[in-house]
């Protein structure tokens, strides 16, 4: 089967098509371009027009990232900051979505995951609860001394 070959103002309809569909950092629509066999060149005048338009914004991007993340699927910040490296983001625009998550909500966060992790490992010594407590919460990307703070002051 031949591959559609596509001109500019085509992959720019459809790359702005995907980033009203959701936020998108340079390197998803990077790759979704390229997907369509599009050369280098016409990527980087795409991705620039659509910076220009304001279709493309890594700073809102990294906010809305973090603040999902954080929201719907409970990780922490270990966790969100890793993904937006792999996507490429700046330090700057990582340090603003920092901002994004309240530490007030981010430490009530770990105590909820701390108390229904515990419900599952009732029945083992302290030392095992806490352990596995530990590392379900440290595997969804919270700080190591901020979760051992917390589940001291609830385990015991």
């Amino acid at each position: 089967m031949e591959k559609k070959i596509y001109t500019y103002t085509q992959a720019l309809q459809k790359a702005q098509k995907y980033c009203a569909y959701q936020e998108r950092c340079q390197e998803e629509v990077r790759e979704s371009l390229s997907g369509l066999g599009l050369e280098e060149e016409i990527i980087e005048n795409v991705i620039a027009e659509l910076v220009n338009q304001n279709f493309l914004n890594e700073e809102r991007f990294s906010c809305a990232y973090a603040r999902g993340k954080f929201k719907n699927n409970e990780w922490g910040w270990i966790k969100i900051e890793n993904e937006l490296r792999q996507r490429k983001i700046s330090s700057y625009c990582i340090a603003k979505a920092k901002k994004e998550i309240d530490p007030v909500l981010y430490r009530e966060t770990i105590s909820k995951l701390a108390l229904k992790k515990l419900r599952e490992v009732k029945g083992e010594s302290l030392y095992n609860q806490k352990g596995k407590v530990f590392r379900y919460i440290a595997g969804k990307g919270f700080e190591s001394d901020l979760v051992l703070q917390i589940i001291e002051g609830i385990v015991k």
